[in-house]
Parts: C-alpha cells; structure tokens; sequence
C-alpha cells in the first residue's frame, strides 16, 4: 500500500442494498491495507466481522422488550409483509402511505442512533467517514474529517429541472405530471422535513437543502451506469462521482444445482429482494406463473423461504450469492433494487422488472424506456404479459450482444476501484 493507512468508518442503511455495497468498496479498502469499521445497525452483528470488517453496533430503536436479536434488516422485512397492500396504489398515493413513513422512520432512527454514533466515532477515531443513507445522521458531519455520501438509489435522488421526480416511476419525455408530483411530494413531506432540518441543526451540522434529508459531502459516489445515468438531462456539481457499477468480490462461488442445470429454455434468476420477499403471496403467485414456461429458474427466496413452493423447474434458497448468479444467467426478474439493476448492467443481462415501491420504480421506467427490459404492473401483470415481455428479450439477439458489451465496458470501468480511490484521495487530504 502507497501513502498513510487510513482509518474508514462506514454507516450504511440497515437494508441488504446499501449494506451489500458497502461491503464490496469496504473490501477493496481493506484489501489495499486500510482499517475498516463498520457502524452497524445491531441486527448485524457478527455478520461483518465475518467478513474480515470490525464492528460498532447500533440501535436504531429501543432493543426488543424480549431480549432477542434480531435477523439482519428485521425491521425492514416486517414492514413490508405490514405494508405491501399499499404497494398496489400508484406512486401519487404512495407519497402519502409508504414514501414519507420511510423518511419518518429512518428520521426517527438518526435521533435516536445520535448518542452512540458520538460515542462510537471518538472511540474509533475514523480519518474518513462513509455513510450510505437517504437521510443524515449528525454526528457523521460534525465529526471533523470528511463525509463521503454513497447515494446508491437510483440517481433522480439528485433533483433536476429536466429529470423526472423520484419515486414517481413517470416518463423522461413527458412532463404532463412531473408538477403535479413534485407539489404532493412537498405536501406530504414538508412538515416532516422542516422538523428533521431543525434537529440536525441542533446536532451541530448545517441545514440541509429545502426537501432534501441528505445534503451534499465532501465527495459523493452515485451508483448507476452512465448508458442508463440522465447525463444529458441534467449537470451535477462536480463533488459528484459516477460509479458505473459497485459489485461486491466477497461472494462465494456458485455452481447451478444439477436440478436445473440442464433441460430445455433459458437461465432466469428470479429476485424481489430481500424485502420484497417478505410478500409470501406475491411471491407465490409469480412463482406459479413462472411454473409454467419452458424455463429453468434460480430462484432468491428470502426470509419467509418455508412458506413457498418451489415446482420442477426451479431450485432457491433463503439467501444466494447474487453476484456469482448474474454471470451465468440469461435474463434477471428483478423488484427494481438499484444494486440488482447495477450488477445487472454490470454483468450484461436483460431485466423484467416488478416494481414495490420506492426508487424502484424510477429504475423500471427507466430500464423500459432505454430498451434494456421491460416494466411491469407488479400486482396485475398477466401470465401472458409476463410471458411474452420474457420471450421477447430472450429473443432479441441484438439487444442481448449490446447488453454485454455494456457489461464489458462497465467492468472495465471498475467502480469498486474507483470508489476506493476517491476514499482515499479526501482521507488523506482531510
């Protein structure tokens, strides 16, 4: 290793998403000779120090009355098997019933993690902090080193006159609701906002951006290929740092179970995440659909992974090595996670995608409208749309050459590496 060994404290969002990207750049940290502290939410515990990382734990909210440990990401499995119903609503109505309940929870969470973040933060004594989340916890700004945000949602996180709003799923190229969205979004949210910007200003930090709950960092890495990115819709200040991909090298090996490693039809990898699992009857019901394709399927399963019923035709598990799957698949079913689009595109693969909620939406327009996949109605899409929307990108020749000479150019680009550079690069200047 070249220069100091810095000291890189990581807070990632409790979700497998941003977690699972933290890892892979914390890795390539690690590897290069740096010190790696994780500060994770406590239904993680010993499952970084797996990995090779140290652990600080925090709470998120007071520990459960019972004295279990949770699984990691509990919280947000159980608020999704409560919350799915709304899923079926339009983005407008969700604006009100899932988008601004995540903001008020993972606002809530910050006050409360406050305390012990300080405390962890003089104990580990980081050089450069990296915090992946949609909101800011203060005390990682006011810790007197460099904040390095990872915004690793989709990038209409980053609010422009010419992009669509986030969260809404609405066409680029048509604007006929993008207002009407943008003034339920500021009602919905505006109160909610106001009160957080209050706090953090009483932590100590600045105020944040008017409707944002997370404000620019001293460097800040945004997760999404360029071929997909809004480059030509809007400019960014130059502070930001385009990662074409974020795949993790930590995964181990995998090999197609001989159940379905040979038979007729295509290799499909079928994932609605870690949370979108949860929705054992959705989950089933596609399932089911699938059950009766010429197809052969890896399936991701999730927590509730004893209530399902995989047929002939497919193999999964509760948890899968996604990252070793991609490569030797021929089309991804996806929710729309932004790390699943990415390591799609990183690996050259077609999606369909099944949008839930939150940014996913804005990935499965997006995906629909560059050609790269097709989006469809979660909770409504027909056996025969499912199908057909599967048989035409199997069947789209040219679509699928471009797609991995895409993957080829984005693996060149090697954002793994580059996030560690930028890491080190304000480490050391801090």
């Amino acid at each position: 290793m070249d220069g100091q060994r810095l000291t890189v404290l990581f807070l990632p969002e409790s979700a497998y998403g941003p977690t699972n990207n933290c890892i892979g750049i914390g890795d390539a940290l690690r590897c290069r000779g740096h010190r790696v502290v994780f500060a994770a939410e406590a239904s993680w515990k010993g499952r970084l120090a797996a990995l090779g990382f140290e652990e600080e734990l925090v709470d998120l909210a007071p520990p459960p009355a019972d004295g279990r440990q949770e699984e990691p990401g509990q919280f947000w499995k159980d608020y999704i098997a409560e919350t799915s119903p709304e899923f079926r609503r339009p983005t407008f109505d969700q604006l009100t019933t899932v988008t601004a309940d995540i903001y008020a929870t993972l606002t809530e969470g910050a006050r409360y993690a406050e305390p012990r973040l300080r405390r962890i933060i003089a104990e580990v004594r980081p050089d450069v902090i990296v915090e992946d989340n949609v909101v800011l916890f203060p005390a990682l700004a006011t810790a007197g080193v460099p904040l390095v945000r990872i915004a690793s949602c989709n990038p209409l996180e980053v609010p422009g006159i010419d992009v669509p709003p986030i969260f809404s799923g609405y066409p680029s190229n048509d604007r006929t609701q993008w207002r009407r969205f943008r003034v339920e979004f500021e009602r919905t949210h505006r109160r909610l906002w106001s009160r957080f910007n209050q706090w953090v200003q009483t932590q100590g930090a600045g105020p944040l951006p008017y409707l944002r709950f997370m404000p620019e960092a001293d460097v800040n890495l945004y997760l999404y290929p360029e071929v997909a990115d809004y480059v030509d819709r809007r400019e960014m200040n130059p502070n930001w740092v385009r990662l074409e991909s974020s795949v993790r090298r930590t995964d181990e090996p995998f090999e197609v179970p001989d159940k379905i490693a040979r038979g007729e039809g295509s290799l499909i990898y079928f994932s609605l995440g870690s949370l979108g699992s949860a929705d054992v009857e959705l989950m089933q019901r596609l399932i089911d659909m699938l059950e009766h394709t010429v197809h052969r399927y890896i399936v991701s399963m999730g927590p509730r992974h004893e209530e399902l019923r995989l047929p002939a035709n497919m193999w999964g598990e509760e948890f899968l090595p996604q990252t070793t799957i991609l490569p030797l698949v021929d089309l991804v079913i996806t929710h729309g996670g932004n790390n699943t689009v990415t390591e799609s595109f990183h690996f050259g693969k077609p999606m369909v995608v099944l949008p839930l909620f939150w940014d996913q939406y804005d990935n499965a327009q997006r995906i629909q409208e560059l050609g790269f996949g097709a989006r469809l109605d979660t909770y409504r899409v027909t056996f025969r749309e499912l199908h057909e929307a599967m048989e035409r990108l199997l069947g789209n020749a040219w679509m699928r050459q471009h797609l991995r000479e895409i993957g080829a150019e984005i693996r060149e680009r090697n954002g793994l590496d580059l996030a560690a550079d930028e890491i080190e690069r304000i480490g050391r200047v801090g």
